[in-house]
């Protein structure tokens, strides 16, 4: 499996970090610890699964979720700024994905049609059938089955969702 160790470990390194934590003196830290850390390695293994998946459609995840955002869109064309909001990135980040997908004949950039200072980004015909192409796949072998059972997943998603909500990504 991606993101998977080679041989795994004969412990959980994540438990022997809080294990050394409590006995630093910061037991009341260790279990956040343990939960950040676990995060975070959760996050590496995902996105090497994710990586596998959308390297053979030259993709990276950040390029594939600009190709989503405007598949779903009504017009097929969002403004850059849009974007940025949406993936919660800086604007310089979004220009360069739009760059590299325009680059690739993924997407286009047009004139906003009421706003002279805005510009859109448009997806191409290529971009929405390697976006469905690569859905596909991802659908297949990583979003069908990500490592969790049906509850596992419903239950993970409920807690990130209080995470996020709480660091103010969003307004419920």
């Amino acid at each position: 499996m991606a993101g998977a160790r080679a041989r795994p470990l004969p412990f959980d390194p994540v438990a022997e970090a809080r294990g050394h934590w409590e006995r630093a003196g910061w037991a009341e830290a260790a279990p956040g610890m343990a939960a950040v850390t676990s995060i975070m390695r959760a996050q590496q293994v995902l996105l090497a699964r994710i990586e596998e998946v959308l390297r053979p459609h030259g993709l990276s995840f950040a390029r594939y979720e600009v190709l989503m955002l405007l598949s779903f869109s009504r017009t097929g064309a969002l403004p850059l700024a849009r974007l940025g909001e949406r993936l919660q990135v800086h604007p310089a980040s979004v220009t360069n994905l739009v760059d590299r997908l325009t680059a690739a004949g993924l997407v286009s950039r047009v004139a906003h049609p009421s706003d002279r200072r805005a510009t859109l980004a448009e997806l191409t015909e290529a971009g929405r059938s390697l976006a469905l192409a690569a859905t596909a796949d991802l659908n297949a072998t990583v979003f069908a089955a990500p490592g969790l059972t049906p509850d596992g997943v419903q239950r993970l998603v409920e807690v990130l969702t209080e995470l996020r909500r709480d660091a103010g990504d969003f307004t419920p």
